[in-house]
């Protein structure tokens, strides 16, 4: 099938999930170019299957393309410096005091994505290896950038990315503590997100102007989502061993739930998934905290 881009070879004996587009991505901070992978879509790539509490969309294997994992593409890597971004970002960064600090962190980076995703390769159509490395790669990078970049909850979307495709990962690839590693992501991803919230409220960073808070890419829930994920994350992920701090920041998350989606007539403006996910999280809730009133 040909498609605008720039073919490889690799491209002709299978069937196509991805083509090389003809513009090069220009990175900002080694100032060298490099390939941009984007997925195609259409014809039975994309199967969308069910979508789980944490605002995941499956997606079903097809007969021709097998399983695919749209997420991937979402990252960009620069295979020169190890910098890596939302695609879009890489024409937001215009800083050069923070370029030469991402600069200077090139070597931490590479061998800190080594250590947990050895023998990537950033050059050739990635796989759902690839990918998770390329996101882990991206979790680093945003800890060097400022707040106008809104790093706090990118590093809380990209986390949670993390924790579904390790998981993805641990199922393809057994035995390599994969799904020890999803957990990993799971509890960075909590921190994110709640600090997300507390930098929004102290108005140290502006988190809900984050144009697309997804978590996934097939919908972006808002501001809202990101409230039901703090709760969610903490009564799935949080720490356990301290259990008046654990019902005390449940009970947080069930006022903050409630006062977003239990508000009568305002909750039928919400997202239908988001609010039927809401409500069978406050139940939840209501039974840790010994509450029963929503």
């Amino acid at each position: 099938m040909a498609v605008a881009g720039v073919k490889k070879k690799s491209d002709k004996k299978k069937p196509q999930i991805s083509y090389w587009a003809k513009e090069k991505c220009s990175c900002p901070v080694c100032k060298k170019a490099f390939d941009h992978e984007v997925m195609l879509s259409g014809q039975g790539r994309m199967i969308a299957g069910s979508l789980t509490d944490e605002l995941h969309r499956n997606f079903e294997p097809s007969a021709k393309y097998g399983r695919v994992y749209p997420l991937i593409y979402e990252i960009g890597a620069c295979p020169n410096c190890y910098s890596a971004f939302f695609w879009n970002d890489f024409k937001e960064l215009k800083n050069r005091d923070i370029e030469d600090k991402i600069f200077s962190h090139m070597e931490k980076r590479k061998a800190a994505v080594h250590e947990i995703f050895p023998y990537f390769n950033l050059k050739k159509e990635r796989t759902l290896f690839d990918g998770c490395a390329m996101y882990y790669l991206a979790l680093l990078t945003y800890n060097d950038v400022d707040e106008e970049m809104i790093p706090t909850l990118k590093q809380g979307i990209i986390s949670l990315r993390l924790a579904w495709l390790c998981k993805e990962l641990n199922q393809r690839c057994a035995d390599h503590n994969y799904d020890y590693i999803s957990e990993v992501f799971y509890r960075k991803a909590l921190f994110f997100y709640q600090q997300a919230v507390i930098n929004e409220s102290a108005r140290t960073e502006k988190s809900s102007s984050l144009n697309n808070m997804g978590p996934d890419m097939d919908k972006n829930y808002g501001w809202d989502g990101v409230i039901y994920l703090c709760g969610l994350l903490e009564y799935k992920y949080g720490q356990q061993d301290d259990v008046q701090l654990r019902v005390k920041k449940l009970a947080e998350s069930k006022t903050a739930i409630a006062r977003i989606f239990g508000l009568g007539k305002s909750s039928k403006n919400k997202p239908g998934p988001l609010l039927e996910h809401a409500r069978n999280l406050y139940d939840n809730l209501s039974k840790v905290v010994a509450d029963d009133e929503f």
